[in-house]
């Protein structure tokens, strides 16, 4: 079979993303032995969006198609394509629903235009957006496959993954299964993990080993084809065991869970419980947290200190301490362990995390922007503090600081868990 990846998007002519769903892509369809002979970027315009389709048609077996799929007016890919076809566009109801509960849960008013992402070609396949609101598309007509995903990689990537490749194999008439297996990984960059274990990436044959990232965290996905569930999982656990022995003190799960579900899990299963105490990250490790259903047991409570008056009176630091001549300040070491044994106490957990910092847009106490600060303090014990030297936007930062302490706590949870077990 021949492909060729199609990415719909005024803004990659501009320069102002760069496509890396094309190298994604084309490796993970190597993987499968499907050929990618070329590679189109067209912008928002319906006839040249339709030309480049006429054009990958007369030279491809499958159409892959990244971004285009959203709300707005000149998301055209499955307009466009559907009109190709001679088919019409119809809603699917559980994309739909999921629409509708989205803004409803949120108490915000759905404009008519947010019911596109919910439309399905005629005789397509929906793919479900685990990640996002819109649905993706797969169909087969006289002969040619055609593939819609979503642009953005953290919506794209999961529905490859999922539902775009079990359409795919059953499209290819595989005989053999295939079996994967997602590994989750924090404190560690995409392209770092990608660097240890480059050899066996670029060596892959059978499992194959796809990475991927997200803010904070990083996944590979291993899959290999196997007549049956005992044959794949030991060529599985052979992947991971290697994969394990260099980077095993990252890796957090064997399957997609978020790294805050990991670090709930261990608080549970050791029957302790954490507080959070946290200034630029704006509560965002405390929603993090409760985003997990039952954390209620493991989440003791926490505040967001935001000014230096809400430091002192909150959590007790003095104010000396946060300002004056020669004082520290909010933004130091001795502050953020501060921050983490009083909300400790406070809320007599087990652990207390903190975290202060500057996520900017503007330097702060005459310190820099992306410097972050965050803190553990363990019942019985000092705190232990870390320093970051953050980049990228003020988002960036502030996910990237509570990632980096949800790591440093899964670090000392797993500890205690292993120690428990011998």
């Amino acid at each position: 079979m021949k492909a060729e990846l199609i990415a719909v998007g005024t803004e990659l002519l501009l320069g102002q993303i760069v496509n890396t769903n094309a190298q994604y892509l084309s490796r993970r369809l190597a993987d499968l032995g499907i050929d990618v002979y070329y590679q189109t970027v067209v912008g928002d315009n319906p006839h040249r969006i339709r030309s480049a389709i006429e054009t990958a048609r007369s030279r491809a077996d499958l159409l892959v198609f990244t971004g285009g799929l959203g709300p707005t007016q000149d998301d055209l890919t499955k307009d466009v394509l559907a009109n190709y076809l001679g088919l019409e566009l119809t809603y699917d109801e559980p994309s739909m629903a999921k629409i509708v509960a989205f803004f409803d849960s949120r108490g915000v008013h759905m404009v008519e235009s947010n019911k596109r992402q919910a439309t399905t070609i005629t005789g397509a396949q929906a793919l479900f957006n685990d990640a996002g609101l819109a649905v993706g598309n797969a169909i087969s007509v006289d002969g040619t496959r055609y593939i819609l995903l979503p642009g953005p990689p953290r919506e794209m990537k999961p529905m490859f993954e999922g539902p775009a490749l079990t359409w795919l194999l059953n499209e290819l008439g595989e005989s053999i299964p295939l079996y994967s297996r997602l590994l989750k990984f924090a404190g560690i960059g995409e392209s770092t993990l990608e660097d240890k274990l480059l050899d066996l990436i670029d060596g892959q044959t059978d499992p194959t080993i796809a990475p991927y990232a997200k803010e904070g965290e990083v996944a590979i996905r291993l899959s290999t084809k196997a007549s049956n569930g005992l044959e794949a999982q030991a060529k599985l656990d052979a992947a991971v065991a290697e994969i394990r022995q260099r980077v095993g003190e990252y890796l957090y799960a064997q399957e997609d869970i978020p790294l805050e579900e990991a670090v709930v899990r261990l608080l549970r299963s050791s029957g302790r419980t954490v507080a959070s105490a946290e200034s630029c990250s704006g509560g965002l490790f405390a929603q993090l947290i409760t985003n997990i259903p039952g954390s209620s047991g493991e989440y003791a409570g926490g505040v967001v200190t935001y000014t230096n008056a809400m430091k002192h009176r909150l959590l007790g630091i003095p104010m000396a301490q946060l300002e004056g001549q020669g004082a520290p300040g909010a933004i130091s070491e001795s502050t953020a362990a501060l921050m983490a044994e009083r909300i400790r106490e406070l809320a007599d957990a087990d652990y207390g995390v903190s975290i202060t910092g500057v996520a900017g847009p503007a330097e702060s106490e005459g310190k820099p922007v992306g410097l972050v600060y965050y803190a553990i303090a363990e019942r019985g014990k000092s705190a232990e503090v870390h320093t970051m030297h953050l980049s990228g936007s003020r988002e960036i930062i502030r996910i990237r600081a509570v990632k980096s302490a949800l790591y440093r706590l899964w670090r000392l949870l797993r500890s205690v868990d292993q120690s428990r077990q011998v």
